[in-house]
């Protein structure tokens, strides 16, 4: 299950917010997209689910081409997202945010993150932010996804529960039939997790490489410009 972008291009009324943008995502390997806020990023992970229709360029999942289709048709072919802010269903239980995903929730979701087992009968409104977010990947996972799209799951998250998500990203990666997508600000989670990295400034993809020479290729910098 690979994902590959080739020269897609997005625009806001006369701003031109995605410049040529190409890259691969394999599966079994996390693909770390960073730069500072304002550069793309969230831009380009809502067209690649659709929720923006994309302009020019090509977007293939599984040899399959989805550059037009609806995001529930990129829902079905096995693509996951887990977006910035979680847009969990704070009135709905934690059970029910799950069953929005899937008509049965998996054991292997509990098994990833047992506080949710926990808390099925608590309304998603009533969790802790950490507890919330694991949720929002728990309710994507459900769904059974061959690539999982995650925008900034750090965000405003405690410690511990940082580590729980890492732990959780590299296992699904380390199984080797899932792809994994992750838009971070926080430079040492993104270090850690990296399989291959991409840099984006001003809409364009400015540098790549793999995870292992992050430091040693000056990413940290270019973060802190």
């Amino acid at each position: 299950m690979t994902l590959n972008v080739q020269n897609l291009n997005q625009y806001y009324g006369g701003s031109h917010i995605l410049r040529d943008v190409s890259f691969e995502v394999p599966a079994g390997k996390v693909t770390t997209l960073l730069g500072r806020n304002g550069v793309g990023k969230t831009t380009l992970l809502r067209t690649l689910m659709g929720v923006i229709p994309t302009r020019t360029g090509m977007i293939t999942f599984n040899d399959k081409d989805i550059t037009h289709a609806k995001s529930y048709e990129r829902a079905r072919s096995g693509l996951g997202y887990v977006p910035q802010g979680r847009e969990i269903f704070p009135r709905l239980t934690v059970e029910e945010n799950l069953l929005m995903g899937a008509p049965s929730v998996p054991a292997r979701i509990y098994e990833m993150f047992p506080v949710l087992k926990q808390m099925l009968g608590r309304r998603g409104g009533d969790l802790s932010g950490g507890q919330q977010q694991q949720l929002a990947i728990a309710r994507a996972l459900a769904a059974g996804p061959k690539l999982l799209i995650l925008d900034e799951p750090t965000e405003g998250i405690q410690p511990s529960i940082i580590k729980d998500i890492g732990r959780v990203i590299r296992m699904l990666a380390d199984r080797g039939t899932m792809a994994i997508v992750l838009v971070e600000q926080f430079y040492d989670f993104a270090a850690e997790l990296a399989d291959q990295y991409l840099v984006m400034e001003r809409g364009e993809i400015i540098q790549r490489g793999h995870g292992r020479d992050m430091e040693d290729e000056g990413v940290r910098r270019l973060m802190s410009i």
